[in-house]
């Protein structure tokens, strides 16, 4: 008879998943003289389904302050939203109106 030894099977170590989050980034909107309040918020009604309410609080940042931020998401998502900012064109009430109105993303939390 031979005297075999087994031993229990080591136990599989099993490397934690995590989901690696994306930092957040905002979408800014930029001030300029070449679209009203009206547009401003019809915009960001319309893109953002912002609230008229929330929209005309923007619209009053960005022309006090040169710009306000209308979104915090992920990267992808803020450059969709500052794609749709370029893209939503010129403003009919406002004949120098050339284009659409300026916007960046820059990271959340960044100080401006």
């Amino acid at each position: 008879m031979s005297d075999t030894i087994t031993l229990p099977a080591e136990p599989k170590v099993v490397p934690e998943e995590r989901t690696k989050r994306q930092p957040p980034y905002n979408v800014v909107l930029l001030d300029d003289d070449e679209h009203t309040y009206d547009y401003v918020i019809e915009m960001l009604v319309k893109i953002f389904c912002h609230s008229r309410e929330a929209a005309f609080r923007h619209a009053v940042e960005v022309d006090t302050d040169g710009r306000t931020v209308v979104l915090t998401c992920e990267r992808e998502q803020a450059e969709f939203g500052r794609d749709q900012i370029h893209a939503y064109g010129a403003d009919p009430r406002m004949p120098i109106s050339k284009g659409s109105m300026s916007a960046v993303i820059e990271p959340a939390g960044k100080a401006s």
